[in-house]
């Protein structure tokens, strides 16, 4: 027997002489108060604008579909970069088929960074801080977060939830999952920086305007 397992062996006797150690209580980080989906609409669209990003309320689908198609008439978005999940899709419906770009695989950074937008679809929009939770399996997914100077996020109120802890029920199993690629990004409004003469500046590290269009139901 080498030293090491001598060792190791005489602490291993020692500790089995005192009984075993409760854990204790998991600290509660953010209460869980459970408010109204209404209630929580309120307190994203506040707390995004309040980091300079836009919030868009509509009643209905065909209504963000217009909404969406009225956001990219009037800021000049040409070149609109989609990701492929249901909601993008119906709500990218009013758009003119020639201004958008499928996501695709092995999308090339540099062309991926010449669209004028994207348009993405979060897991779980967080009410407390106006975040919005994204799925990234891909580098493409995660570059389409990042590149396009404006970003609107699609996403209906019932994927509301109070704070990260929240939805942490739902999305603990797919972190956990050893076959689960990528990861998840958190966008919180705009990118922003105030590291030079600490003066805020939008759009440094990520997109200069992020829009939420929040859809009821």
């Amino acid at each position: 027997m080498s030293s090491r397992d001598a060792i190791l062996q005489r602490v291993h006797g020692e500790l089995s002489r005192y009984p075993p150690v409760a854990a204790p209580p998991t600290p509660v980080v953010w209460p869980r108060t459970s408010p109204t989906p209404a209630a929580m609409a309120e307190q994203f669209a506040k707390a995004l604008t309040e980091v300079q990003g836009d919030i868009v309320r509509c009643p209905t689908m065909q209504d963000a579909r217009r909404r969406l198609a009225e956001l990219a008439s009037e800021a000049g978005w040409t070149s609109i970069g989609a990701m492929d999940r249901p909601l993008v899709r119906e709500a990218a419906g009013g758009l003119p088929a020639s201004s958008l770009n499928w996501q695709m695989a092995d999308w090339p950074p540099a062309r991926m960074a010449q669209l004028s937008a994207s348009v993405i679809e979060p897991e779980a929009l967080l009410a407390d801080t106006g975040s919005c939770v994204i799925a990234c399996p891909t580098a493409e997914d995660r570059l389409l977060c990042y590149l396009p100077p404006a970003c609107v996020v699609v996403a209906r109120t019932a994927q509301l939830v109070e704070h990260l802890s929240a939805a942490w029920a739902s999305l603990a199993p797919r972190v956990a999952d050893p076959a689960m690629q990528g990861e998840f990004v958190i966008v919180t409004g705009p990118s922003r920086t105030a590291d030079i003469e600490k003066i805020l500046i939008l759009g440094v590290h990520g997109p200069k305007r992020v829009v939420g269009l929040l859809v009821e139901g």
